[in-house]
């Protein structure tokens, strides 16, 4: 293989993996393939991206945990600024860790990407006062088509490292991160139902 390591089935879950890429570095600075279809494919990563993303958020702000019904996006995501916590959800109806989760610590300085294959909701929250947050995409966005699960839902117990009690409702009033700093979601982000109530691919 060339110029990427790639850990799969990370966390148990099928599909999942985690993608560390070769850095070149010297006294100048560094250089690194951030992708690379040849290498992919021969550690057996065949999928086609046709749309790329990136979003910029403060300390505290937690996007998630989203997925397109119908139309559902495979994605490769990495942070070049800052640091998050990344997390996916299978929600996959026939997969023996349906309701499951895994996160992971990308950060401009570890390098590493979270490949999430389609039938997964994902989210992250951000845990450096600014985040770059980046991603390819295996489908285009389609409006109308986004689906989305609780970020706290005790059915799943996603970890978070966050301060605070459960609610009842994914309002994250009452949550902080540890040093104080309180979560921020969109309104439609506290809106989302839990695992029993959701969509299932």
């Amino acid at each position: 293989m060339g110029q990427i390591k790639v850990e799969k089935n990370v966390g148990g879950i099928s599909g999942l993996c985690i993608i560390e890429p070769a850095v070149h570095g010297d006294s100048r600075g560094y250089f690194m393939e951030t992708y690379n279809q040849n290498d992919m494919r021969e550690a057996g990563l065949d999928m086609v991206f046709v749309q790329d993303n990136q979003s910029c958020s403060s300390k505290g702000v937690l996007r998630g945990l989203h997925f397109q019904k119908q139309f559902p996006q495979g994605k490769l995501v990495r942070v070049i600024r800052g640091e998050v916590f990344d997390v996916a959800v299978d929600l996959r109806s026939g997969s023996q860790t349906y309701g499951k989760w895994f996160g992971v610590l990308l950060s401009e300085e570890n390098k590493k990407q979270f490949y999430i294959p389609e039938g997964f909701a994902h989210g992250f929250l951000v845990l450096s006062e600014t985040a770059e947050f980046c991603y390819k995409c295996t489908d285009f966005y389609h409006p109308g088509d986004e689906g989305g699960l609780a970020w706290n839902d005790p059915e799943i117990g996603i970890d978070w490292g966050v301060v605070g009690g459960y609610s009842g409702s994914a309002s994250a009033e009452g949550y902080t991160l540890p040093d104080g700093t309180p979560l921020n979601l969109s309104e439609k982000d506290e809106k989302w139902l839990g695992l029993k109530d959701t969509f299932k691919f």
